[in-house]
């Protein structure tokens, strides 16, 4: 459900690692006119492997109803499919993006590039849905590692100015695009058979790695010591969300008042509590907790994870009800979903303009606004109703809303915060979009199951059930983002953006 999009930020506040970077052998590339054939195949394979990530998910998301067919899988079920992957790669960004740093950039890429591409082919060859999901989740973990360190290949190896302007504004842009056309793909894909939306990603993915062993700088690194890793915070991080979103998933068939939801929250929270001493006593946190003491932060972070959480279960939600009720083909789903994207790809490299003009505060706020607009317009839902009058003009508020949000979110987060914990603030908000998406598909797809015990299955042509309820929560949930981003335009507070401002690709691929 991800695509690349940029975020704009200060020319000088550029993520810095969390340890010694790596001395690459080669010299940084300072020029952006005439870069050599072995430049353009390492941003290609940089690029690629970030184009991918988006490319799959999108593709995945169409065919859900495919899946559910022919694996008999509920919406509960099918949501994990979702969920799996953002748990993974929301859980362990943090880790990921330390690791690179750690272990070595080169190395972290190439390997997790790898099992993501094995993890693909393995998982078209399946028929377990648990089997999926894990897999899934691996795919997840991958990306967690391989997108901070593709970020941190770029920063290495192109010098600052030109070189890497141009670097990256290709980088994010090849990115914005990759869920747009994954769209479509899976729409293609999918009427040939699910399993061809799995499988693709797997030989590209190979073929990255085969290039890249090739064309990415060698570099030294400095003796790494397993304490430097918050192995354990990580795990705890993880483990409570996880724990968390099972729980909602599992109460409306065993009762919030049920013995396992209690003990899964109760398991849940203890978790959190461990986290939080974790990283308080830890030598090297993969959280410093202090950071969250600016209200620029936290606002954005609120904003990503409302954003996504929203969007996620909109998508999810609707994919069920235009396929499995409406009887739309997957290609024609996609498509349907297309103008959004376009939008989004069209604003990416405009908005550093917009951001050197205008407070983050406002764009937030606005873009929250087009997301509310577009699930109150949504909610006239009826069969009866065509394309034009209802789901086009849908689609086109939610590509404003991202297109205003998004980079303003990350914007936003890396705001005010000292260099050296840029990279903290960009994987702390990139880390709560992914897991607000969980979190709220989560309740989605559980009202979805619980709608479907009480009134029965779907029937062609009509609402699927629970669909209106759901819908309203997901308006609910915009309703506070566009309060909470209100408030903080009249509480007033400094401009966020500098004049001066660099396109600076984040780790986080938006649902676009």
């Amino acid at each position: 459900m991800v695509v690349m999009t940029s975020t704009v930020t200060p020319a000088t506040a550029l993520p810095a690692p969390t340890s010694p970077p790596d001395s690459h052998t080669d010299s940084h590339i300072t020029s952006a006119d005439g870069w050599a054939a072995r430049t353009w195949l390492l941003l290609v394979v940089l690029c690629g492997a970030l184009f991918l990530d988006g490319l799959d998910i999108s593709m995945v998301g169409v065919a859900l109803p495919s899946i559910g067919t022919d694996l008999g899988m509920s919406a509960s079920a099918l949501q994990w499919i979702v969920s799996g992957y953002v748990l993974g790669y929301g859980g362990l960004l943090l880790l990921g993006g330390r690791s690179a740093d750690l272990l070595g950039r080169r190395q972290v890429f190439l390997a997790a590039v790898a099992v993501f591409g094995l993890a693909s082919v393995a998982s078209a060859a399946l028929s377990s849905p648990e089997a999926i999901i894990a897999l899934r989740f691996v795919k997840g973990v991958a990306a967690a590692f391989t997108v901070p360190a593709g970020l941190s290949i770029i920063t290495t190896t192109f010098a600052e100015g030109p070189a890497r302007n141009k670097a990256l504004s290709i980088y994010t842009v090849v990115g914005a695009s990759g869920f747009s056309l994954g769209l479509v793909f899976g729409g293609l894909l999918t009427e040939l058979g699910w399993r061809a939306t799995f499988l693709l990603p797997g030989p590209v993915a190979i073929a990255l790695v085969v290039v890249g062993w090739r064309v990415i700088p060698a570099a030294t690194r400095s003796l790494t010591r397993l304490a430097d890793f918050d192995l354990f915070g990580a795990v705890a991080s993880t483990s409570a969300i996880l724990l968390f979103v099972v729980a909602v998933v599992e109460a409306p068939t065993r009762g919030w008042a049920s013995a396992t939801v209690i003990g899964l929250v109760a398991a849940s929270a203890v978790l959190t509590a461990v986290f939080v001493v974790s990283e308080l006593r830890h030598p090297k946190p993969l959280v410093r907790l202090g950071i969250l003491r600016s209200w620029h932060l936290v606002h954005a972070n609120v904003s990503g994870a409302i954003m996504a959480g929203g969007y996620f279960a909109f998508q999810f939600l609707v994919t069920l009800y235009l396929q499995n009720s409406l009887g739309w083909s997957p290609l024609a789903m996609a498509l349907g979903f297309l103008p959004a994207g376009l939008l989004v790809v069209a604003s990416s490299t405009r908005m550093d303009r917009i951001l050197a003009r205008v407070r983050t505060q406002v764009l937030i706020a606005g873009g929250m606004v087009a997301f509310l607009a577009a699930y109150l317009l949504f909610l006239r839902v009826d069969p009866d109703l065509g394309y034009v009058p209802l789901l086009l003009p849908t689609m086109v508020l939610l590509g404003v809303g991202f297109a205003l949000s998004f980079p303003s979110i990350n914007a936003q987060a890396t705001s005010g915060v000292a260099d050296h914990e840029q990279g903290l603030a960009s994987g702390l908000v990139n880390t709560s979009v992914q897991i607000g998406g969980a979190v709220v598909l989560a309740v989605i797809s559980a009202i979805l199951g619980n709608a479907a015990e009480s009134e029965g299955p779907a029937v062609t042509g009509e609402l699927i059930p629970g669909m209106v309820t759901g819908l309203q929560v997901i308006a609910v949930l915009a309703a506070v983002g566009v309060a909470a981003s209100l408030a903080t335009v009249f509480l007033g507070g400094r401009r966020t953006a500098d004049p001066t401002v660099e396109i600076v690709a984040e780790a986080e691929p938006t649902p676009f």
